[in-house]
């Protein structure tokens, strides 16, 4: 009970804060994105943004270490450059921006933008044409922004891979490595802007037990899935994701 005061958690949420959790590493082993997306509409019932943005930096770490064994071989690092490289950029305007802002008219931008791309991508728009440098320099720097305020950097660049029709394993093992550096990069940014505390690093601590094992799961869901469902899962999952979230700025 003490260690709870210590969460300055009750324990019916603490333990809904466990299945959110789990649920959401499951999301992250299957297709190398989606754990903040999973987790921060879910978590906002019970804690602000402000509070759980750190947390996930911090899960999201351990989940792409993790993923390591599985994903290694498949990382196109030229690609994940380029991407870093804008995410760098944009990272420190959206930390910013969480420690100023409220969050929901960001939300409600990128549920709208996520929500419009997704449905077009089941209607089948590909574009190739966009598999440059300039474009994924650019993917990057809104992802970092997004990222720094509201730790949902995988669903634009998950757009961007769904369009220029990048392999499914590529996606996965891509989307992870990145993530491992930018949630780094991030939590730094998070520290120098008072976001990062004790309470944070507490709350984080038995979760550690469930990410390994939600990404676990997740890579076993993977490794029998197909390149059409690995495609079909992701967009229904973004489109789910968006909904929620625009319920979410409405109440």
């Amino acid at each position: 009970m003490e260690y709870l005061q210590n969460l300055n958690l009750e324990i019916v949420d603490f333990i809904f804060f466990c299945i959110v959790i789990l649920l959401a590493s499951l999301v992250r082993g299957f297709s190398g994105f989606g754990f903040s997306a999973s987790s921060v509409s879910l978590l906002s019932f019970i804690l602000p943004p402000k509070e759980i943005v750190p947390i996930i930096l911090l899960l999201e770490i351990i989940a792409s270490f993790f993923m390591i064994p599985s994903i290694w071989k498949k990382i196109n690092w030229k690609f994940v450059i380029y991407l870093l490289l804008g995410v760098l950029l944009g990272t420190p305007l959206g930390v910013y921006l969480l420690s100023i802002l409220e969050p929901q008219i960001t939300h409600l931008f990128i549920s709208l933008t996520v929500l419009g791309f997704a449905f077009m991508l089941l209607r089948g728009y590909k574009n190739k044409n966009l598999n440059h440098n300039k474009s994924k320099f650019f993917v990057g720097c809104i992802a970092g922004t997004v990222n720094g305020f509201g730790t949902l950097a995988g669903l634009p660049i998950a757009l961007y891979l769904l369009i220029i029709a990048a392999e499914p394993a590529v996606i996965r093992a891509s989307l992870a490595a990145l993530f491992f550096f930018t949630d780094f990069y991030a939590l730094i940014l998070a520290y120098f802007n008072d976001i990062l505390s004790f309470t944070v690093i507490y709350r984080t601590l038995p979760l550690i037990i469930v990410v390994p094992i939600g990404v676990l799961i997740g890579t076993k869901l993977f490794s029998g899935s197909s390149k059409q469902n690995y495609r079909k899962y992701v967009l229904y999952f973004l489109i789910i994701v968006s909904i929620f979230g625009l319920i979410r700025v409405s109440i």
